[in-house]
């Protein structure tokens, strides 16, 4: 599951309102009678479900423990994900196929 202030794209710290006008900006941009994209249905029910959990305090609370509470297993996917989810967030468009190895 992806992390649910990825989709958002808040950060953890987020207030309240941080992530209802994120929420509110982001299913704008991605409601299926206004976005035409094949995925957009898909992504607007990821950004509701994000917003519907992380607007309710308990339910946060929990969510943090369980984001807290977790291994990382694999460190660099882990920060390709929060790459991504920005770079989708400002409408950016990365190739999947070049990776830069210095």
């Amino acid at each position: 599951m992806e992390n649910l202030y990825n989709i958002l794209g808040v950060s953890p710290s987020a207030t309240a309102d941080e992530i209802k006008k994120a929420y509110r900006a982001l299913a704008m941009r991605h409601h299926p009678d206004r976005n035409m994209h094949p995925g957009s249905a898909a992504r607007f029910n990821a950004i509701k479900m994000a917003y519907e959990l992380l607007a309710d305090p308990k339910k946060r609370a929990e969510y943090n423990l369980s984001l807290n509470n977790r291994i990382v297993i694999d460190a660099q996917s882990e920060a390709r994900a929060l790459w991504n989810s920005l770079f989708i967030r400002c409408e950016i468009i990365i190739g999947h196929g070049s990776s830069h190895q210095g």
